[in-house]
């Protein structure tokens, strides 16, 4: 078992140097789009609840 442990921490260890990590300007620019679909995503979610909320409640 201790074996497998090790081999599983080397091999990882082997797999993460191989990773192309991304620069903070790339990482900033990502988290800015991610941001702004999230708020786009919110609004229409918004949207479409207050429209459907309205329609409600003149039905009822």
């Amino acid at each position: 078992m201790k074996e497998k442990i090790i081999a599983f921490l080397t091999d990882t260890v082997k797999e993460m140097k191989k990773v192309t990590w991304p620069s903070k300007e790339e990482l900033r620019e990502s988290t800015m789009i991610v941001l702004a679909v999230c708020g786009i995503i919110a609004a229409f979610v918004f949207g479409v609840d207050w429209v459907v909320s309205t329609l409600m409640k003149v039905i009822i």
